[in-house]
């Protein structure tokens, strides 16, 4: 008699506990921002909290620590309908100081229900920026001309968390990589608009924002310098119809030139001309496609 009575009990113990189940929560549709820096510069400074009720009431919503203690109370004795209603936290505490890095979570009390739910989604605040912890830079000379050889420049990055590294040129953001990396590569064409920049040096910098919105320092990379064609000498003295060596840094393989009304295609690095036959004072030009540098030339018999 004894053993069916604890088998009643228990079953009907079970089926109290599986109808709590199935009774809809009293709070439904809960949306509660993940991630975010009550101090970034960037639009995400609150964390929203939304949702709905099953049946109207009187709400109170505060946000309490790890250790279930109330850091920040939001909203006291409100009534509140059965239509969805946001409520926004700015990282801060009941004092107006912003709290420690670390997770909370949203409480709500239902007054008319008498009964209070901490809800199971978690807050991150994160007002630590990022650090770039090394830059790479290669090569340092290049030349955007649409030759096939040395168009671009590699930043390789690494940051000490997940976040989305910036390049600079003079100031000027040029390069947005990809979010949610900790390593990667820049990668700069030197172009604007989709036209190559002129030749001359290019200070280069890098910063990284992370997932919270929170800014890194701004880090130099050095300088680089668009080439496309520099001779070794801006004048050259020789004798008359010797032969004329030319130093000539670029990365193509062959550069036009003109001197003394001659003109042809030499191969660089190292182009071998001869000097006029007449003495005086000449214009040597080189080029390599729209680009040209220019040496004076003067012969002596």
């Amino acid at each position: 008699m004894l053993v069916a009575a604890l088998l009643v009990a228990t079953g009907l113990s079970f089926l109290y506990v599986e109808s709590l189940k199935l009774e809809p929560s009293p709070i439904r549709g809960t949306q509660v921002t993940k991630l975010f820096s009550p101090v970034c510069e960037c639009g995400a400074t609150k964390a929203r909290i939304s949702f709905r009720l099953g049946k109207p009431d009187v709400v109170a919503v505060s946000i309490i620590d790890s250790s279930g203690r109330t850091v920040r109370d939001l909203a006291v004795a409100r009534p509140m309908r059965s239509t969805p209603e946001s409520f926004y936290w700015n990282g801060r505490d009941n004092s107006g100081a912003i709290v420690r890095d670390g997770f909370y979570r949203p409480r709500v009390r239902l007054d008319l229900l008498e009964k209070t739910f901490d809800l199971p989604n978690t807050i991150r605040v994160d007002t630590t920026p990022p650090r770039i912890v090394s830059l790479t830079v290669k090569p340092r000379v290049f030349s955007p001309d649409h030759d096939g050889h040395g168009e671009r420049i590699t930043v390789h990055y690494r940051l000490d968390q997940e976040g989305q590294a910036m390049l600079f040129v003079n100031g000027v953001r040029r390069v947005l990589a990809r979010p949610r990396l900790v390593s990667g590569d820049l990668r700069w064409y030197g172009q604007v608009g989709g036209g190559s920049l002129p030749a001359g040096t290019y200070a280069l910098t890098v910063a990284a924002v992370d997932l919270a919105g929170n800014r890194s320092k701004t880090v130099s990379a050095g300088t680089v310098r668009i080439r496309y064609v520099e001779l070794d000498e801006k004048s050259y003295r020789v004798r008359a119809r010797s032969r004329l060596v030319v130093h000539v840094s670029t990365d193509a393989e062959h550069v036009g030139w003109r001197l003394a009304g001659r003109h042809g295609v030499g191969k660089a690095p190292v182009l071998v001309l001869h000097a006029p036959a007449t003495p005086g004072s000449y214009n040597l030009y080189v080029t390599v496609g729209n680009h040209a540098a220019r040496a004076r030339v003067s012969v002596v018999s």
